[in-house]
């Protein structure tokens, strides 16, 4: 019997040849640490230059990553050995010193750790989704089925008074505040 043709390993899968242009997407194992580390520090901070993270950045990243479940590893613990380094912004070298640290103590393998972290993607906003208009919503909206001075802050169609409906504007025209046949006088005496 003949042995079939193995698969390619993911190295030759995306070799291209020199001056070719690849429509492949790049894998993520195509960036490393330091990469990772700029794109996390920056994020969320235009002044920032990528060479230093703050604790709230690696625990973004973390999260991204999942090294932070919530079981084994939380932001507590990160928080604790991120404020040993003794910095609000740690460069890439204390950062592998942290890394290597919460590892150690929570005995957790070091290069899971860092696999994780390279392989996560570029920061971003993960999980947010469209919002959906359920009925609760509708019923909460419904200015129809306000009550007490909420009531008068709309009208018949549910569309806002504005000023008018949040306070009680004074009646400058002289007449007692209830007066029932106002601007009836001169028509009275004709």
């Amino acid at each position: 019997m003949t042995e079939s043709p193995q698969p390619p390993t993911p190295e030759l899968k995306n070799l291209t040849i020199e001056g070719e242009i690849s429509d492949r997407p790049t894998t993520p194992a195509s960036v490393t640490l330091t990469e990772q580390f700029k794109a996390f520090a920056k994020f969320g901070d235009p002044k920032s230059d990528g060479k230093q993270i703050t604790l709230s950045n690696s625990d973004k990243w973390m999260k991204q990553a999942k090294v932070i479940d919530g079981k084994k590893i939380t932001t507590t613990d990160t928080g604790i050995y991120f404020k040993k380094l003794k910095s609000i912004k740690v460069g890439l070298v204390d950062y592998k010193k942290f890394l290597e640290d919460l590892a150690k103590n929570k005995k957790v393998e070091i290069e899971e750790i860092k696999t994780k972290l390279t392989n996560c993607g570029l920061p971003g906003h993960h999980g947010v989704g469209v919002v959906k208009n359920t009925s609760t919503v509708d019923r909460l909206t419904d200015a129809s089925k306000f009550t007490g001075t909420h009531k008068e802050r709309f009208d018949d169609t549910g569309k806002g008074k504005g000023i008018a409906g949040r306070k009680d504007l004074v009646d400058s025209s002289g007449y007692v505040s209830g007066y029932q046949n106002k601007d009836t006088f001169d028509k009275k005496a004709e």
